[in-house]
């Protein structure tokens, strides 16, 4: 179930998803054509309005203004924002009729259904769920954002202000522990549903972790003043713990499922716009074929290592067994990078940045809220040199005891997962963000997960051919997940599947450890409900495109210039994207 403050932040696309190496080069902004700077003035009173609610989102974009304040807890936060939400959009509206330019006009449409995502997912949220929020997780989450090595090091101690605020040790605050609980008291009515036992459960020994990890990342960047609110932070956690024990548990549901309407949003806001049975099908026709590919290539793997079992599940049990020993991960993963880099310059694929891609090892508390490996883009709004950081994590933390989580760490899965996470795939598209520079629309409001998982799962295609059989069979192994996720997301959310059985797809046919398989059914239930769909989703859509676009152009096709295109649009859903194809791109690739 997303909370409101998840609501808005996903409408915002300002949360972070999800380098410190030599910086970019700080250059001189080209002035900006007349369109967008009408965009962004429009864009700019959208940003004001929801930085009054939620400072950190503005922060995390890079607007240093909002460093070091909290979000807006007070009771009447939902009707004011829907009121201020709903006058905005009127104003919005009436701006498309005047304005002439299509650029305007689109980008003015963006904010209208950013804010129409907004506003109903305070409705939803106000009829249909308790408002538990897990204090402890967002404190750390925000705290990471200031105390990190991508971060200009002149706004780190507003880390400081930011906890002294969450801790009430603020002049005139209170802790946010107290005022999470009185908004929960708040929105207690019959019929509402609270939050899912599992996920509540999960998340009580987690609170020390983010503790510790809060308190490492004050030593580790040297920010002095902080041990008062440090020990109130300890004290407020622990109490917070309590209180979610004997309070919020017997409040929880035990069925993971929420509403169908509310899944329909869900959908809808990770940018999912077609019929839920329909993308299944899909998936399931997906993924019979990629499982094909698999078995194809398993006893070819197994000829070439001299291996008995030429099942595609001994192959992988037998890759899975050269670990990457954890001191040698980031190394290694450098080294798997240069060559896909080298691969890329020498077959074309698309234009590289000149500058090196920056990697590191995850913090034991970021991989309790992030097992996974992943990209945190750079700095989006004033950005002056700051990159994206290709995180890589080397277990999970939540994993039960005795119970291996193998399925990053070992070296056929570097490839496919840096061609996803770092070039050409994530980290790219959000560097040609911040090189490129595109209106503020584009930037913050145009995000949905479909146009950025679609893009980095692409790449990964785009990578395939290019690797060793190893990578390729991996590679083809991730695809699995990824057409699974389409499939069994939605079934067990309008319940035509039961977990167990969900369960068994993961271990038996995707081959995915057990740990990681739990973390993934969490992922469809309750932690990210609808999301995980949107990879496959979003690489149909772009591989359409593309087969589109080849076809048109024939022997005009250029890979790297279609590569560098769809990067250079930004982030904007890809029904927008496919227009500037059909209407720019292959007029212009015909007239040169």
């Amino acid at each position: 179930m997303k909370t409101f403050a998840a609501a808005i932040a996903l409408a915002t696309a300002t949360a972070t998803l999800a380098l410190p190496a030599a910086p970019l080069a700080a250059q001189e902004a080209p002035a900006a054509p007349e369109w967008v700077e009408t965009s962004n003035a429009y864009t700019q009173k959208l940003i004001t309005f929801q930085a009054e609610f939620f400072p950190i989102n503005a922060s995390a974009s890079g607007y240093e203004q909002y460093d070091g304040l909290v979000s807006d807890m007070a009771p009447d936060r939902d009707e004011r924002y829907l009121a201020g939400a709903r006058a905005l959009r009127a104003e919005f509206a009436a701006a498309m009729q005047a304005e002439t330019n299509p650029y305007v006009q689109q980008d003015l449409q963006i904010l209208i259904d950013s804010l129409d995502q907004s506003i109903r997912g305070v409705e939803l949220d106000q009829q249909y769920s308790l408002e538990f929020s897990n204090v402890p997780e967002d404190v750390f989450q925000s705290v990471g954002l200031l105390l990190s090595d991508q971060t200009a090091a002149n706004r780190r101690a507003k880390a400081l202000d930011l906890l002294q605020r969450f801790t009430g040790t603020w002049p005139d605050t209170e802790p946010m522990t107290e005022l999470a609980k009185r908004r929960f008291e708040a929105s207690r009515a019959d019929g509402k549903m609270g939050p899912y036992v599992v996920e509540v459960r999960e998340g009580l020994p987690k609170i020390d972790t983010y503790a510790a990890g809060i308190r490492e990342l004050f030593a580790r960047y040297e920010i002095e003043g902080a041990e008062e609110a440090l020990a109130a932070m300890d004290a407020q956690f622990a109490d917070y713990k309590e209180w979610t024990e004997e309070v919020v548990l017997p409040l929880t549901r035990e069925d993971p499922r929420m509403p169908e309407e509310l899944y329909a949003y869900s959908l809808k806001a990770w940018g999912i716009d077609a019929d839920p049975r329909e993308t299944m099908a899909q998936a399931r026709r997906g993924f019979y074929e990629i499982r094909a590919q698999m078995e194809a290539l398993a006893p070819q793997i197994a000829a070439e290592n001299g291996w008995e079992d030429t099942s595609y599940q001994g192959v992988m049990r037998a890759l899975k067994s050269r670990t990457i020993p954890n001191d040698e991960i980031e190394a290694y993963y450098r080294g798997v990078n240069a060559q896909l880099e080298e691969k890329i310059r020498q077959n074309d694929i698309v234009s590289l940045p000149e500058y090196e891609l920056a990697m590191r090892l995850a913090s034991e508390a970021e991989s309790a809220a992030q097992p996974a490996p992943h990209m945190r883009p750079p700095r989006l709004i004033g950005n002056t040199g700051e990159q994206g950081t290709f995180v890589l994590t080397v277990g999970n933390p939540s994993a039960g005891e005795g119970e291996v989580y193998d399925d990053f760490n070992f070296a056929a899965a570097s490839w496919t997962l840096s061609a996803h996470e770092a070039r050409p795939g994530h980290e790219m598209q959000f560097a040609a963000l911040v090189e490129q520079g595109v209106s503020l629309a584009r930037l913050l409001y145009a995000f949905n997960s479909v146009n950025v998982e679609g893009w980095a799962l692409y790449a990964e295609a785009e990578m395939l051919p290019h690797e060793p059989i190893e990578g390729q069979f991996v590679a083809q192994q991730f695809r699995l997940l990824r057409a699974a996720r389409a499939f069994l997301d939605p079934m067990l959310n309008l319940g035509m599947i039961t977990r167990e059985d969900a369960e068994k797809v993961l271990l038996e046919d995707v081959l995915l450890s057990r740990p990681m398989a739990k973390q993934e059914l969490d992922r469809y239930q309750f932690n990210m409900p609808g999301q995980a769909g949107s990879y496959y989703y979003g690489y149909r859509k772009l591989v359409d495109l593309r087969i589109a676009t080849e076809v048109a152009l024939g022997d005009d096709f250029d890979e790297k210039a279609f590569n560098d295109f769809l990067l250079g649009q930004g982030i904007i859903p890809l029904e927008l994207i496919a227009k500037a194809v059909r209407e720019e791109f292959i007029p212009e690739q015909r007239g040169g």
